[in-house]
């Protein structure tokens, strides 16, 4: 399988992960909205798809082995509002829709899908030392009913005999952006930002490793259904947030802690999903046989400030 087309390509996970793929000599076709100021390389090409219009190149699709399905609008980018709220959703299960709806309609040879899900499908911990394992069911609030339409919406191509991996991804740390940019940005002013009690339990992994096992999921013909994308030791958010202050700043800075109430006037309902507490597990994955680059925090962080 040599030609992976790829949606969301060209967000922050989907940018390293066509590095990583190139790199293994994979052709890539990204599916985008705009072909401006997009240049073709002798291994990446871009093709034209517009998920609120329905439409999609089906060339794209034909020349496609496999697919890596990471599109949808960012949870965190904006207020939770109701429209957002769908947009959140739809931008998620109408693309879904989209893929499954094509390879049902033209002849092709795709024969798996890899697509991101997210560690939202579940909830808040729920007793001291549990771990979240992929069989238990999607969480009643709002972002578990997300990932639960998610992951339906793409397991659909799994009655067209396609075999479907959905990698329920944690928070992902990268010095690129994302929620490490956050995390390291008040370290700027010599402030390590604790947010609430900083107790909450923070299940990560390094962007390497996510795109790793996007690779190892395609690559291996056993693995079908959810897996959890997070490394396998989860730490509190003081501790991550301690652990980029002592990487960065050595001993100058300033532990604050943001209080509980301030962070609910800032986001909102985003708040709920930064203090919450989620812990979960890589044991699934692990099994498959996946060994983790970076499965401490401080390896993680390490590599991450070391790099160019």
């Amino acid at each position: 399988m040599r030609t992976i087309l790829v949606t969301g390509g060209t967000g922050l996970v989907g940018t390293a992960l066509i590095k990583h793929l190139t790199e293994k000599h994979y052709k890539v076709i990204i599916l985008t909205r705009s072909l401006k100021d997009k240049v073709a390389t002798a291994n990446v090409s871009y093709a034209l798809w517009d998920v609120n219009n329905n439409s999609i190149d089906e060339n794209a699709v034909t020349n496609a082995d496999a697919i890596f399905h990471l599109a949808g609008a960012g949870v965190m980018d904006k207020k939770w509002t109701p429209e957002y709220k769908k947009v959140i959703e739809e931008s998620r299960t109408k693309s879904s829709a989209l893929l499954v709806n094509t390879l049902k309609r033209i002849n092709h040879h795709v024969k798996v899908i890899v697509s991101s899900s997210a560690i939202g499908w579940y909830g808040p911990d729920i007793k001291p030392h549990h771990f979240f394992t992929e069989d238990e069911p999607a969480d009643a609030a709002y972002l578990g009913k997300v990932c639960d339409a998610w992951e339906k919406s793409i397991g659909e191509a799994s009655t067209l005999g396609i075999r479907v991996c959905k990698l329920r991804t944690g928070i992902v740390l990268s010095k690129k952006g994302g929620a490490y940019a956050e995390f390291r940005m008040p370290l700027k002013f010599g402030v390590a930002s604790i947010l609430g009690d900083g107790k909450q339990m923070v299940s990560w992994i390094h962007i390497d490793d996510l795109c790793k096992q996007f690779i190892f999921a395609l690559e291996n013909d056993h693995m079908e259904g959810s897996y959890n994308a997070v490394a396998p030791k989860p730490v509190n958010n003081k501790t991550l947030t301690l652990a980029i202050a002592k990487k960065v700043k050595g001993s100058f800075y300033i532990p604050l802690h943001v209080p509980t109430f301030v962070l609910k006037l800032m986001l909102g309902q985003r708040s709920i999903e930064i203090l919450k507490s989620a812990t979960v597990s890589a044991q699934k994955i692990q099994q498959q046989g996946y060994t983790f680059l970076y499965n401490d925090i401080n390896t993680a962080v390490a590599a991450i400030e070391n790099e160019a």
